[in-house]
């Protein structure tokens, strides 16, 4: 009875206990597996996690020079919890060259949740950044004396020419918007703000390492957790290669000092991009490091807008170079062939007058070698008017030229690695309906588009690439600036159509008499004057009305005639005449691509030295 009684309260206790060590190990799975949000507090109270930053990719032109390297800059990191109450702001203020009042707003920014949502006393936080070895040196030496301080090293972009600003892009502090979107970036973090270093940014930028370092029961960072054991290596960032060659870069800069204006150069056959100048620009080092927020503020209000990429966001009338296109366009609606002639009467001609007397009438070679305005406005009023006068054929008639027209790569902007492209206008009908009515408007209404002015407009972009897509005879291949394979471009989210040709809706027959044409512009013509005769250029000046000051300049152009490796657009704002100043441009830039050199150095001086603007 009585070893009953025992053995009943023997497996009591043994209940009692199972019973315990259920709730425990249910417990700790709970909290282990279900919710870690309790062993992830302990684990940050423990240990703290500090990133190491990746080294960026570097930048490479397409010859392999390099463009864009790191170098090292170094934050000052101070984590309140252990500065304590007698932190000797004083000193810690003399030794960075702040005064007391700069060090007690700083901190008062760094604490505000509000504006830095991470912000915690037990972790490090960016006091002052991007500072050089020389800034932190004294600190450096000084550091026991300040507990909670330390210096983190990362790097920032160094460059190895004051060239290609705008398409290099720079570099930069995250914004509220970067951090919502995308998991990657943290309060303090750079990346890619404009240019090639926004468009590949993610590949460019690598992936962040982590060091875990272990805490005491003050929170005091006490060394590394377990001999690193759970540290990540951080992965440098891919390198790219461009399609752009500095050296043609470099000179079109020098170039166009002191103008405003812009130059593209395409490969044609592969669309490459060799050369993207806009300018005013800037040296790409004015944006970097600490002195970056003043120097983009003074570049932000230059009344010369230095920040517009005039190669791809200005947009002008292309003015007689879009002639080249009339004539194919032509061509393809069976209005003109090469023996087709209009008369003229110079500058007594109407409605559009032509520019000078050079004889009448004349074939289409000729109209494109004298840039005759009078046979454009025939051929475009015929091409409008073909199969019959009505306003339904015009409308018809008005769209398939406009279409043919859209197949040179105008009106829309290119799907490629160039990023903040504008479209351009090849007006639609409907906007020429809503002005003057369905029936209110005929070829004579809209004759300045003949001649590439009225509601027309392109970007220099663009233009290169209706010369590229001449040079090859009626397709060009998508415009682009990095040579990469499909799987960084998939890594980068960067369009796969780089090496796509698009065919024009002209046929590739018609294409010869233009390019003929062209080649007398710069043997005969008003290119004649800066053609180098063993290239066998071709070219067509432009010279196009602006009605906020002075005419505009343009050139396009490509060489050689029989093989074509570059062809140019060039654009000098309110300089006047395109034989003037665009053409002898664009003619050195053929000159140093195909023969490495510029032989021409009284030209070359005479239009480096102009200054066009304040």
């Amino acid at each position: 009875m009585i070893n009953d009684r025992y053995h009943s309260r023997s497996l009591v206790l043994r209940g009692i206990v199972i019973a315990v060590a259920s709730l425990l190990v249910l417990r700790l799975f709970y909290l282990q597996v279900i919710d870690r949000s309790k062993v992830d507090k302990a684990d940050r109270n423990a240990l703290y996690r500090q990133t190491i930053y990746p080294s960026r990719g570097l930048i490479y032109d397409r010859n392999g020079k390099l463009l864009v390297f790191n170098q090292a800059v170094y934050d000052v990191m101070l984590t309140f919890k252990e500065m304590g109450q007698d932190f000797d702001t004083l000193g810690f203020c003399n030794v960075m060259s702040i005064t007391r009042q700069d060090f007690e707003s700083r901190l008062s920014e760094i604490s505000d949740r509000n504006r830095n949502r991470g912000f915690s006393k037990l972790t490090p936080q960016v006091f002052m950044s991007l500072l050089s070895k020389e800034d932190v040196s004294v600190l450096q030496e000084s550091l026991f004396s300040f507990p909670g301080v330390a210096i983190r090293e990362r790097t920032v972009r160094d460059y190895t020419y004051q060239s290609a600003a705008h398409v290099l892009g720079n570099v930069g502090e995250v914004n509220q918007n970067d951090l919502d979107r995308d998991p990657y970036y943290a309060r303090g973090d750079y990346s890619g703000r404009d240019g090639i270093e926004r468009c590949y940014e993610k590949i460019l930028r690598g992936e962040k390492g982590v060091e875990v370092l272990m805490r005491d029961a003050r929170g005091r960072i006490k060394g590394s957790y377990h001999n690193g054991e759970l540290d990540q290596q951080p992965k440098s960032g891919t390198d790219i290669l461009l399609t752009l060659d500095i050296r043609i870069q470099m000179l079109v800069e020098q170039l166009l000092d002191g103008k405003k204006g812009s130059a593209v150069a395409i490969e044609p056959k592969t669309g490459e991009i060799l050369a993207l100048v806009s300018s005013p620009a800037w040296d790409p080092k004015q944006l970097v490091g600490r002195p970056r927020s003043k120097n983009y503020n003074t570049l932000l209000n230059d009344k010369h807008k230095p920040l517009l990429n005039r190669a791809i966001q200005a947009q002008y009338p292309p003015g007689s170079t879009f002639k080249l296109i009339q004539s194919l366009v032509g061509l393809q609606a069976g209005v003109l062939n090469e023996h087709t002639m209009y008369p003229c009467s110079g500058k007594e001609s109407t409605p559009i007058k032509c520019t000078h007397h050079h004889g009448s009438p004349v074939d289409l070679e000729s109209a494109i070698e004298q840039s005759c305005n009078p046979y454009y406005w025939q051929a475009f009023r015929d091409i409008l008017q073909a199969g019959g006068n009505s306003n339904r054929q015009l409308h018809r008639n008005y769209d398939t030229w406009r279409e043919r027209v859209l197949s040179f790569g105008f009106g829309s902007a290119f799907d490629t690695d160039i990023r903040n492209q504008y479209k351009g206008s090849i007006p639609a009908s409907k906007m020429y309906d809503r002005i003057y009515g369905k029936s209110g408007w005929k070829a004579i209404t809209i004759r300045s588009l003949s001649i590439g002015q009225g509601e027309i407009l392109v970007t220099p972009l663009q233009l290169a690439n209706e010369a590229a897509c001449i040079a090859n005879g009626g397709y060009y291949v998508t415009p682009h600036l990095a040579r990469l394979g499909k799987a960084e471009l998939d890594s980068a989210g960067v369009p796969q159509n780089q090496n796509e040709k698009h065919y024009t809706l002209v046929d590739a027959r018609h294409f010869d008499v233009v390019k003929r044409g062209m080649a007398r512009v710069m043997t005969n013509g008003t290119g004649r004057h800066y053609a180098v005769p063993e290239l066998n250029m071709c070219g067509k000046t432009g010279t196009v009305q602006n009605p906020h000051g002075r005419d505009h300049a343009i050139f396009i152009g490509f060489a050689p005639l029989e093989d074509p490796k570059i062809a140019v657009a060039v654009v000098v704002e309110n300089a006047g005449f395109g034989a003037t100043w665009a053409a002898p441009i664009a003619t050195m830039m053929m000159e140093m691509y195909l023969t490495d050199t510029v032989a021409r150095t009284d030209l070359f001086n005479r239009i480096q030295s102009a200054q066009l603007i304040d």
